[in-house]
């Protein structure tokens, strides 16, 4: 299982040491979400804090952008170090532009779906792209509680992926700690991401560690 632990939830004014420290516990990725106040009620950061920790990590940086326009940003982010661009297929009229556009900066494309969406609105684009994020709470906020609704999403995405030799990874977001991640594991998942529940832990290696093992 790939671990990605989101910064969200990390103490920003002691990042570097908060990203060696999950690092050191055996993170695979760092998921960093971009937020905009607009597509979602929350605002975080943009591409200056993605360099920052490019800086920091040599972990491949899987951005998430739940932002209007996404197609706007893909140069920007894709300069300051994301090594995966995902972004919201609700946010985008041009999903087929977009994931040209990260492809083009040699950055791997995703596509995100938040938990009222259809999972068939992504059927066009499983043979395109590079991951697909199940949102299992609603976006913008950490620390909400896990939504199993969206699991028939994650098995319908791995049969698909089965029958038609897709090779797309399936990471999922919201809610996932040592009770929800086995469920999200049995359907098909293979990428955790989690923010409050590793960053918040007294024992972060064992958090990490706990998901890895799925």
């Amino acid at each position: 299982m790939i671990v990605s632990p989101s910064i969200l939830s990390a103490d920003f004014s002691k990042l570097a040491d908060e990203i060696r420290d999950v690092e050191r516990c055996g993170a695979d990725w760092l998921h960093l979400d971009v937020m905009d106040g607009v597509f979602v009620p929350n605002l975080t950061f943009g591409p200056v804090i993605v360099d920052a920790v490019n800086r920091i990590s040599d972990l491949p940086l899987d951005v998430h952008l739940m932002i209007v326009e996404p197609l706007k940003y893909v140069e920007r982010f894709a300069r300051a170090g994301a090594d995966w661009i995902t972004f919201h297929i609700e946010a985008e009229d041009r999903p087929l532009e977009t994931i040209k556009a990260i492809h083009a900066q040699n950055v791997r494309a995703g596509i995100s779906i938040s938990p009222p969406t259809e999972v068939k609105r992504l059927e066009p684009f499983l043979s395109m792209i590079d991951l697909v994020l199940v949102m299992s709470v609603n976006p913008g906020f950490s620390g909400q509680k896990f939504m199993p609704s969206v699991l028939p999403k994650v098995r319908w995405l791995r049969e698909k992926r089965e029958k038609e030799g897709h090779d797309f990874l399936i990471s999922i977001d919201g809610g996932i700690n040592a009770e929800t991640a086995p469920l999200a594991a049995d359907a098909g998942v293979d990428v955790m991401v989690s923010a409050s529940y590793i960053f918040g832990s007294s024992d972060r290696c064992r958090a990490i560690q706990s998901l890895k093992s799925l």
